[in-house]
């Protein structure tokens, strides 16, 4: 009898002792655009929240981020935001607000010539919201500088008193100065298939 109970209270505290097992993380591959990238600290929060373990790649993503839907998208996309475009030029820049008619006019090559038009290739998610929005779907001045991504053209103008361009709001700092909203766009959540398990929570998240 002593036995049988001292057997019980060894295999008691063995049992208390063992390491405790964390619940099983879910990883969601995800992929998120040049100009989205803002906006990957509230998917991070989500994942948190879920406990999802997010892998960031561009290789067959579970998930994308997206301002405005790519061009050939076939699969199925959920609003989880909306983002401003903006003209922007650094804090030193002499030009004032601008209008319809005199943005247009800049970005068209028709303003001060000593004003660096920045703009970026044509395929670019900003470029095209603006061109589709201010220039009527034609193409900016060919005497543009173009921008790799919004962190290049963050950079050109902030070191530039004399350039110009376009940003989405969540890349503004407090170097530049806003001049003109050029559109108000969707930021997308981008699905292969119908969501389901982590990825429609993190959607879910995401629109709150």
């Amino acid at each position: 009898m002593k036995r049988l109970a001292l057997l019980f209270l060894l295999s008691s505290f063995l049992v208390a002792c063992a390491p405790a097992t964390s619940s099983p993380t879910s990883i969601v591959n995800v992929s998120v655009s040049p100009a989205a990238q803002p906006f990957l600290s509230d998917l991070f929060a989500c994942a948190d929240s879920s406990s999802v373990t997010l892998n960031l790649t561009s290789d067959s993503p579970d998930l994308s981020l997206s301002l405005g839907q790519p061009d050939g998208w076939a699969g199925l996309s959920f609003q989880v935001a909306a983002e401003d475009i903006l003209v922007v030029v650094s804090l030193a820049s002499p030009i004032a607000a601008l209008t319809d008619e005199s943005a247009w006019a800049i970005f068209a090559g028709q303003g001060n010539p000593s004003t660096q038009v920045w703009a970026y290739a044509s395929a670019e998610e900003t470029q095209k919201a603006f061109e589709s929005a201010l220039m009527d779907g034609r193409s900016v001045t060919s005497f543009a500088r173009l921008a790799v991504s919004p962190s290049h053209m963050l950079t050109a103008l902030t070191s530039d008193p004399n350039a110009i361009g376009i940003l989405p709001r969540r890349w503004m700092n407090n170097q530049l100065r806003e001049l003109y909203v050029v559109a108000s766009v969707p930021v997308l959540a981008l699905t292969p298939a119908e969501p389901a398990g982590s990825v429609r929570e993190l959607i879910a998240c995401l629109q709150k």
